[in-house]
């Protein structure tokens, strides 16, 4: 009997030894696509040579952190983890060991993501070339570095579930919910925040300044929303980086670059069709219009400057010049995106799509802040357009974000 007991035990070891199944090349396939909507290396990728394996600086208001390396080297990234860690950190925001990751790793939006998904994603990053790259601590301000302060922010804002589906909606308004609120994380940038960093959550994907940029309104007020645009669009703009409407530029520029312009034609028409659908989430401004001395000096400056991309009634070149009447960003609340352009210049993102490409100068050594913020009032309140009035002040602190 003792014999018997043995040989079961053996082979009982035997069968729980065994490796786990390898992932099929279709799993992988669909975590490559995953990993592409999510733009994980969009944070992860601090050297282009060494995909996922970390390093990059995420600046934030409360100090830095690094992103961690997702490569499968088992002593400095992810390759020892089990899958119920891996699925456990992108939906709660805890690591192996226990401790809380900060919520600048979006796993307020990941916690709406399917068991499914995250272990495809992890399948995916489970065939890159291990990278020894050890993760750098974080440098935040005090007091924000004891991470034990997580707890109580996740007691405070986090809300953990899976994303659920509207049954009365389509599956291309579901899918799209599913893409903006969770894994795509848009709230990220285009959500307000609090004093803690965490999101408004009345009024979602209203716009938020981020890293001297303004993240658009995705909602659908009149002005500075995406009331005028069409889902087709919304489409465009996301697959090659513009439309007749718009460019990409800044962070958005990189999303475009690393993510939406490789997703699926359906996932990204996904997309449209959900941001088609949102309310505006908060009233517009009231604007009160430039006086005739303000816009009279931003005239001259266009006229010297700006006319002959733009044209004199600012409608540009479709694709190439951007149109001014009508623009959303630029009439945003928050100027901040049009006097980075305005002091930096713009290279228009070149994707399969749209790879031509289009410049504009920096005018940060040519103008002062007086006339770039004469300018700036000009083309935000002519044509039609209103914008809050930009001051010489802001200029000025835009220029220190350079």
């Amino acid at each position: 009997m003792r014999t018997i007991l043995a040989v079961i035990a053996l082979c009982s070891a035997v069968v729980n030894a065994a490796p786990a199944a390898e992932p099929s090349p279709e799993l992988i396939a669909y975590g490559k696509t995953l990993v592409e909507a999510g733009d994980c290396a969009g944070c992860h990728t601090a050297d282009p040579a060494k995909p996922f394996a970390g390093g990059k600086r995420i600046d934030t208001p409360f100090g830095a952190i690094y992103a961690p390396n997702l490569t499968p080297d088992r002593d400095t990234g992810i390759g020892a983890w089990p899958d119920a860690d891996f699925t456990r950190a992108l939906r709660t925001g805890i690591a192996p060991d226990g401790s809380n990751y900060y919520p600048a790793f979006p796993y307020p939006y990941f916690t709406k993501m399917t068991k499914g998904d995250t272990l495809a994603i992890r399948a995916y990053l489970g065939t890159l070339a291990p990278v020894v790259s050890r993760n750098k601590p974080p440098e935040l301000r005090w007091p924000f570095g004891y991470r034990g302060l997580v707890r109580v922010w996740n007691a405070m804002y986090f809300k953990p579930g899976l994303f659920e589906p509207d049954q009365s909606k389509s599956a291309a308004w579901n899918r799209g919910g599913y893409l903006v609120t969770g894994l795509g994380h848009c709230g990220a940038c285009h959500t307000p925040k609090n004093y803690f960093g965490a999101d408004r959550d009345a009024q979602p994907l209203s716009g938020n300044e981020i890293g001297g940029w303004f993240a658009p309104r995705l909602d659908g007020a009149t002005r500075t929303g995406l009331k005028s645009w069409s889902e087709a669009d919304i489409t465009e703009y996301l697959q090659s980086g513009r439309n007749a409407r718009s460019h990409a530029g800044g962070p958005m520029a990189e999303v475009v670059v690393n993510s939406t312009s490789k997703m699926s034609d359906a996932d990204v028409r996904a997309i449209a069709v959900y941001l088609k659908s949102l309310p505006p989430a908060r009233r517009e401004t009231i604007v009160t219009p430039p006086d005739d001395a303000e816009m009279k000096a931003g005239q001259a400056v266009y006229a010297k400057l700006c006319i002959a991309c733009h044209e004199a009634d600012g409608s540009g070149a479709p694709r190439i010049y951007p149109p001014l009447p009508g623009n959303a960003l630029l009439q945003s609340i928050n100027p901040s995106s049009t006097l980075r352009i305005i002091l930096d210049g713009a290279h228009t993102v070149t994707t399969a799509r749209a790879p031509n490409t289009g410049e504009m100068p920096g005018y940060a050594k040519q103008l002062s802040n007086e006339e770039i913020a004469a300018v700036t009032n000009y083309i935000r309140n002519s044509w039609g357009n209103a914008g809050v009035l930009v001051t010489s002040a802001q200029v000025a602190k835009a220029r220190k974000e350079e």
